[in-house]
């Protein structure tokens, strides 16, 4: 009874965990979707021509994917759709869905192993029993305890990983939230400052921060053209070499580092927002998200002092300046340091020789069902250490961050081309407002306010005395 409590407890814990992971996958409709939608880093062509970009000097480009107009019909800011939220009643919805499970396709490998290997193990075992080999048999039968003395410790491991995992899923949306934040408070900052800042320069930082996100996630998963658009592009005046560092190889005698070629499309976000002279500086540079933010604080150090553009203002802008760098050392930190090696390779052991060993301390007791019940106890909690394996590092496909680089983009870019984008930029013009337009909506204390409620409120409001 003990061994099979142990059993239960882990297959429940697994089946909670495994539940939730379809929160972090991407869905199928979502995937192919992305698939098949123009991509914002590379490789979208467009037939239509070119919309107006003042600071753009590609003479030659007759097709263009910088449409603004283009990204708010098909892109949207809100949660997507297939981001619900299941609860108990969702059951039956999730029990259909099962054959399409990112996990189950993800640990299809192991799970059928060790599901063959019990098979294998409880059909041996009948035909000793029933053979006439009934010292073999027995022999073949380890009991409940070894099993049962591991079973929390395996617990500990698989529940600790997932933490951890989730806790750099948390952070990599945190740091994402302050770069969509900070990019909307400069943006706000130089709207209402325009007429100090100046249009010219007011659009260069549109551009910038237009163009950072998109950087930053080139930075941590680069995403550059395939061989088969590189040849097609390679030739025109739309191909642009970036300068990205290789890893260094395993060679510790050889010091000599070198560099992979990776092509972009010069008309593709967030290349078509910069000019050729700055896009080959940016281009050049093997921390390109790093290069704007530094041009950023140039563009603010370059803003003259007035009556109203002090060096209060200066820093505050500086200030947001910084916040996109540390946002940039943040994801580099999470992108770049996983879970110890030890660890994740002892648990991952540890797991495997416990599965490949259950079926001695179940076979006696279940006989030929050996093979079924194992392979969905390996299924459950091979789902729960993918899961951390998932979700350790966000950039990979658990954060939608083309969706977030695209809200970034329609949030900063507001009023440079379009008319859709002047939703946001008409809340710095008064243009057609008049002061009288607010008294006519009324009372400002709604319907079922009275007068003498009114007079009582206010009397209340001039009797408060604030404590020392």
């Amino acid at each position: 009874m003990l061994y099979s409590k142990q059993t239960l407890r882990l297959a429940a814990a697994a089946l909670v965990a495994s539940a939730s992971v379809e929160a972090f996958a991407p869905s199928p409709i979502a995937s192919a979707a992305a698939r098949a939608a123009p991509t914002s880093l590379g490789g979208y062509t467009d037939s239509r021509s070119i919309v107006d970009i003042p600071t753009l000097d590609f003479s030659a480009c007759t097709e263009t994917s910088c449409d603004t107009a283009d990204l708010d019909a098909e892109v949207d800011t809100f949660a997507d759709p297939s981001d619900r939220m299941y609860s108990a009643a969702d059951w039956a919805h999730n029990m259909k869905s099962l054959p399409n499970s990112t996990i189950l396709r993800q640990t299809r490998g192991p799970v059928g192993w060790i599901a063959a290997w019990s098979t294998l193990v409880s059909v041996v075992h009948n035909l000793c029993a029933t053979g006439g080999m009934g010292n073999i048999a027995n022999g073949m039968c380890l009991g409940a305890t070894p099993h049962s003395l591991i079973a929390s410790s395996i617990g500990l491991l698989l529940v600790f990983r997932t933490n951890s995992a989730y806790q750099r899923f948390s952070e990599g949306r945190k740091t994402w939230e302050q770069v969509l934040n900070t990019c909307r408070d400069i943006t706000r900052m130089i709207s209402v400052y325009e007429r100090e800042v100046g249009i010219q320069r007011k659009q260069r930082i549109q551009r910038l921060l237009a163009a950072f996100p998109y950087l930053l996630h080139h930075h941590i998963r680069p995403r550059c053209l395939d061989h088969k658009q590189c040849e097609e592009i390679k030739e025109t005046p739309y191909s642009l070499l970036l300068n990205e560092p290789r890893p260094i190889s395993g060679d510790a005698k050889s010091k000599k580092k070198s560099t992979r070629n990776c092509w972009v499309d010069k008309r593709a976000l967030p290349w078509c927002l910069l000019p050729d002279s700055v896009l080959t500086k940016c281009a050049n540079s093997h921390n390109r998200p790093l290069w704007v933010t530094d041009r950023l604080g140039l563009e603010f150090t370059e803003i003259s002092y007035n009556n109203n553009w002090t060096s209060r203002e200066r820093l505050d802008l500086l200030k947001s300046a910084s916040k996109l760098t540390e946002c940039i050392g943040h994801c580099e930190r999470i992108h770049q340091t996983a879970v110890p090696l030890n660890y994740a390779r002892h648990a991952l052991r540890s797991l495997t020789l416990w599965l490949f060993t259950l079926p001695f301390g179940l076979v006696d007791k279940i006989g030929l069902l050996t093979g079924p019940v194992v392979g969905l106890v390996a299924w459950l909690l091979f789902g729960i250490y993918q899961i951390g394996h998932t979700i350790e590092d966000p950039f990979k496909g658990s954060l939608r961050l083309t969706d977030m680089c695209n809200s970034i983009y329609r949030d900063v870019m507001h009023g440079d081309r379009t008319e859709a984008g002047m939703r946001r930029e008409s809340a710095f013009r008064k243009d057609g407002e008049k002061e009288q337009d607010w008294e006519s909506v009324g009372n400002a204390f709604g319907l079922g306010w009275t007068e003498q409620a009114r007079e009582s409120l206010e009397l209340y409001n001039e009797q408060l005395v604030l404590s020392p």
